[in-house]
């Protein structure tokens, strides 16, 4: 490394490059006063240990600084064994997109192929679960990868916010494809694991897989307006199938993803500061879920309330192909795309409100 003044050894686990090297030793005579004030420096040279370092004249521990370096780059130096490749960050990324995402299919659907049995009584019950699922998901991946856990959350990120994760085309198109990987895989689970509750419930309604009467059951995987279980054919509630009509199910759907959007942007933009408790925003996956719930105990009773393209559109392939046929694709009044285009129209809405308006900061005109 050419070094021959006293300077402090570079890890092994550091890449240094000859130009840093120079720079380093530039100021090496300036170290060498670390022995007048009782510090040990050490010689590249030679390869000897030091106990601490001399920098700028203040004498600090060898380890003290590692640990610094561990964080940041100094003059070149960087901590290069501990740097993951980037084909392994997407990879994670990925990853945790399609587990969060399959989390929420698990205990949001889970949620109403387990209330099929009777064990719930009300929408509310149903949507708590959802929101602490959604939640759940959150805490459990956004690290990895953000958390979309939604193609129309990734559309915003990509058109309004999309340094916040690196998003690209590419990328977001990505994402969107491990959400859908993960909602099929979650809902064939929950098909494996409530296939005996469907059945028993079927067999008790008289309900035969793929003729009509089994949108009843064909709920717990895909939405439909209005909702069957409060409707007059179908279930216990007003509502008849002209009382939701597809532009009133498509608006709702926008609507209410828009609202979604509206919060995650808004509780998490730089310049709203309310969720901020010890340096970072704990809170923000439950109020997210939160925001869920409440949305669902609002809007269910009209279209199920999706807001997610993946987690309606995935369930409901497992669905067709698992019996329900038309029933589940394309649905009564052919109707299933507005699950998907809703919240695609909804979400960057909400978010361009949020980050363009609400909290976009606006600098004050030289007089």
């Amino acid at each position: 490394r050419g070094c021959s003044e006293p300077i402090f050894t570079c890890p092994q686990s550091y890449s240094v490059s000859p130009m840093a090297c120079e720079e380093v030793c530039a100021g090496a005579a300036e170290l060498g006063e670390a022995k007048k004030k009782g510090c040990y420096v050490a010689n590249v040279s030679d390869g000897e240990s030091a106990p601490c370092v001399m920098v700028e004249g203040v004498c600090i521990p060898e380890e003290k600084l590692n640990e610094f370096l561990g964080t940041a780059k100094l003059g070149g130096i960087t901590k290069s064994s501990q740097e993951e490749d980037s084909k392994v960050k997407l990879a994670r990324a990925l990853l945790a997109e399609a587990a969060g995402t399959g989390m929420i299919v698990l205990f949001g659907c889970g949620s109403v192929c387990s209330s099929i049995s009777g064990a719930y009584q009300g929408i509310w019950q149903v949507a708590i679960v959802w929101g602490f699922g959604v939640a759940l998901a959150i805490y459990t991946t956004a690290e990895a990868s953000g958390a979309h856990l939604n193609p129309a959350i990734t559309l915003a990120f990509q058109l309004v916010r999309p340094q916040a994760h690196g998003m690209t085309p590419i990328k977001s198109s990505l994402y969107v494809l491990a959400q859908f990987a993960g909602a099929i895989l979650g809902a064939v689970i929950n098909l494996a694991v409530y296939s005996n509750t469907i059945e028993a419930f079927e067999r008790a309604e008289g309900i035969v897989r793929g003729e009509p009467k089994s949108i009843k059951s064909a709920l717990a995987f895909g939405e439909y307006f209005p909702n069957p279980g409060l409707s007059k054919e179908w279930g216990s509630g007003p509502y008849t199938q002209d009382d939701v009509s597809v532009t009133k199910a498509l608006i709702v759907e926008a609507w209410g993803t828009c609202i979604l959007a509206f919060v995650i942007f808004s509780i998490t933009n730089q310049h709203n500061k309310v969720m901020e408790a010890g340096g970072g925003r704990p809170g923000v996956p439950f109020m997210i879920g939160a925001t869920v719930a409440v949305l669902l105990a609002l809007y269910a009773p009209i279209t199920q309330a999706g807001w997610n393209p993946a987690r309606d559109f995935g369930p409901r392939l497992v669905a067709y192909a698992a019996g329900w046929g038309e029933v589940a694709i394309p649905g009564p009044k052919n109707g299933f795309w507005i699950y998907i285009v809703g919240p695609f129209l909804g979400a960057p809405a909400g978010a361009a409100f949020a980050e363009l308006l609400l909290w976009k900061r606006f600098p004050k005109k030289a007089a």
